[in-house]
């Protein structure tokens, strides 16, 4: 049977505030980010990123989005020690989202850097560049796990 978290106290039935309490932070957000546009997939390599999140915080945000069903932990065949990250249909389904908010910032904020390839492309054409990397997305963390 699958974790799911849930929330006995909701504080409200509204959209944005269940959504809010799913992705949980900015770490959520920041995990988020490598899985969609990096190569990182284990623990250790979503450690490494700048932002520098604590492993504690790491653990806890990767549970709740485990538990939330955005994304799943697979056992790596080439060391089982390891476990690998990968997003569920639920999480690729934030790829819109995300790629808004980057742009957002990059439209208030000139020196918010473009750290995604992505980004470039969305900014000409929304539509077709979430569509396509959605579909590569799937491709890369649902064909091979499902």
């Amino acid at each position: 049977m699958k974790k799911q978290i849930v929330n006995v106290e909701r504080r409200s039935d509204c959209g944005l505030s269940m959504a809010l309490e799913a992705l949980g932070d900015r770490w959520s957000l920041l995990i988020l980010r490598d899985l969609m546009f990096t190569e990182k997939r284990s623990y250790s390599e979503l450690q490494s990123s700048e932002e520098g999140i604590a492993t504690n915080i790491l653990a806890s945000r990767l549970a709740a989005l485990e538990g939330n069903q955005i994304i799943r932990k697979y056992s790596d065949i080439t060391n089982g020690r390891r476990s690998l990250y990968y997003l569920t249909q639920k999480g690729i389904d934030l790829v819109p989202v995300v790629l808004e908010l980057m742009h957002w910032m990059s439209v208030y904020n000139p020196q918010a850097a473009v750290c995604s390839k992505q980004m470039k492309a969305f900014r000409k054409d929304r539509v077709s560049t979430i569509s396509n990397y959605m579909e590569q997305l799937k491709i890369q963390h649902l064909e091979d796990h499902e």
